[in-house]
């Protein structure tokens, strides 16, 4: 039976003997035992990078203020300067649409 995320420590340790069947904390022991070992999220339950902090959106709305003030006719330097970026990564954000 899985722990809640309530129940779990603030890294996420668990215990693997309080939440799986002894066959297979058996199995794993023949390869790891007495270790730390992460156990990665299924790719469909795994969230973009930012999503879960805000971050991507952050990154989303300053590039669309960067992309709008090219159009509006800001140079690439200026650009870069404004907003501590490299002229190569204003150039990739103004160029490349999603």
């Amino acid at each position: 039976m899985p722990l809640q995320n309530k129940e779990r420590s603030p890294m996420n340790y668990v215990n693997a003997k309080q939440i799986l069947p002894d066959e297979l904390l058996a199995e794993i022991q023949q390869y790891i035992h007495g270790e730390t070992l992460y156990i990665p999220k299924r790719n469909k339950e795994r969230l973009k990078w930012g999503t879960a902090t805000g971050s991507r959106h952050s990154l989303d709305e300053r590039n669309e203020q960067i992309r709008s003030r090219f159009f509006d006719g800001a140079a690439i330097g200026e650009l870069a300067t404004a907003y501590c970026l490299s002229s190569e990564t204003i150039k990739k954000i103004v160029y490349i649409r999603k």
